[in-house]
C-alpha cells in the first residue's frame, strides 16, 4: 500500500506523531514500535530520541548501612 501524500502532509503527520509518541504516558510500550517505524519512514533525517539514561547508584541509606553492620558482628 502506497500513499500518496504531498510533501506538508508528510510534515504534518509525521509532526503529530513525534508529538503523540512525546505525550505518550508509557514511552516504551510495544505499542508504539509500529508508529515509531512510521515516522522512519516519513523523516528518515529526524534524530532520534535518546533511551533514559540509568540513574547512578546512590549511597544507602543510614538504616540499610547499620543493618550491614550489625550483620557482621
Amino acid at each position: 500500500m502506497t500513499l500518496d501524500l504531498t510533501e506538508a502532509e508528510a510534515k504534518a503527520l509525521a509532526e503529530h506523531l513525534r508529538r503523540a509518541l512525546a505525550d505518550d504516558p508509557f514511552p516504551l510500550a510495544p505499542r508504539l514500535r509500529p508508529l515509531r517505524a512510521v515516522l522512519s519512514k516519513l523523516d528518515p533525517a529526524a534524530e532520534q530520541p535518546a533511551p533514559p539514561r540509568p540513574r547512578p547508584p546512590a549511597e544507602p541509606s543510614l538504616i540499610v548501612r547499620r543493618n550491614r553492620t550489625a550483620r557482621r558482628r
